[in-house]
C-alpha cells in the first residue's frame, strides 16, 4: 500500500478571468514569485509519505512551466489527460496513473489524495494530519472546517428565504483521500459530482471529516489571491511550512 497525490489542473478559472481580466489559467497566476499551482505541488512533494504527485493537465495546455516544476524533483509527474469537468479529470488521472504504476489491480488499495490546484496554502502538517486521522478507514476522508457564519437561503429575488442552522455543517476542503479503486468506481457511478467525497457518498459510505483551518483557502476571486499571498509570505517570514 502506498500514498499518491493527484492534482486536477485542466480548468481555466472562468470566474477569476471574468473579474480580473487575465487570460492565463488561474492555476498559473503569480503568487509570491511562483505560479500558484507550484505552492501546492511543492507541499505534496515535500510530504515524505507521498510517493508520487500526479498533476492532470489539459492535453493542449501550453502554460505549464516545465523548467520551474522540474525543480520539485522526480516525485512530480505530468498527465495530459484532463477532461471537461473536475470529475472527468480526476477519473482520467486515476486511470493514467494506474497505467504508469502497474495497473489498477496492483494499485487498487493505494491511497490517492486529490488536491485543488487553487489551494496554494496547504502545509505538510495538514497532509500528515489527514493521513494519520484517516488511517485504514475504508470510507476515506477529507480536510474540512466547521461552518462558523450564519447561513441564509435566498429566494429567486435575492431575499432571505430562511436561516439555515449551521450545527453539524462543515466546509469541504482538499486533499480528499480515498482508495484508488473505490474512488474510480465512485466517479464512474456518479460523474456529475463536484468533489470526490460526494462521489463516495453516493455509494453509501461516510467519509471522515478531518479538521483543518481556514488558511487552506481556495482561490476563486481576485481578493483570494491577495489573501493567499499574505498567508504564504507570513509563513515564510515565520519560518513555518
Amino acid at each position: 500500500m502506498a500514498y499518491h497525490a493527484l492534482v486536477p489542473a485542466a480548468g481555466s478559472g472562468s470566474r477569476m478571468h471574468a473579474l480580473s481580466g487575465r487570460a492565463v489559467p488561474k492555476q498559473y497566476l503569480p503568487l509570491a514569485g511562483q505560479p500558484m499551482i507550484r505552492h501546492a505541488l511543492a507541499t505534496l512533494c515535500a510530504t515524505r509519505a507521498i510517493e508520487h504527485v500526479f498533476v492532470v493537465l489539459a492535453p493542449d495546455d501550453s502554460h505549464w512551466p516545465a523548467a520551474v516544476m522540474a525543480e520539485l524533483g522526480p516525485k512530480l509527474r505530468v498527465l495530459r489527460c484532463g477532461g471537461d469537468t473536475r470529475a472527468q479529470s480526476v477519473a482520467n488521472g486515476l486511470r493514467a496513473m494506474a497505467g504508469e504504476l502497474g495497473g489498477e489491480i496492483e494499485i487498487g488499495d493505494d491511497w490517492v489524495l486529490v488536491h485543488d490546484a487553487a489551494r496554494p496554502c496547504l502545509t505538510v502538517a495538514m497532509v500528515e494530519n489527514l493521513i494519520a486521522a484517516v488511517g485504514a478507514d475504508d470510507a476515506g476522508g477529507l480536510l474540512a472546517v466547521p461552518v462558523a457564519d450564519t447561513l441564509k437561503r435566498a429566494d429567486e429575488n435575492g431575499r432571505v428565504l430562511q436561516t439555515v442552522p449551521r450545527e453539524g455543517l462543515w466546509q469541504a476542503q482538499t486533499p480528499q483521500m480515498f482508495r484508488h479503486r473505490l474512488l474510480l468506481d465512485a466517479l464512474d457511478f456518479a460523474p456529475q459530482v463536484t468533489d470526490e467525497a460526494s462521489a463516495i457518498e453516493t455509494l453509501g459510505l461516510l467519509p471522515r471529516l478531518v479538521a483543518a483551518d481556514a488558511g487552506n483557502l481556495k482561490v476563486t476571486y481576485p481578493f483570494d489571491l491577495q489573501l493567499a499571498e499574505w498567508i504564504v509570505q507570513s509563513r515564510k517570514a515565520a519560518g513555518s511550512q
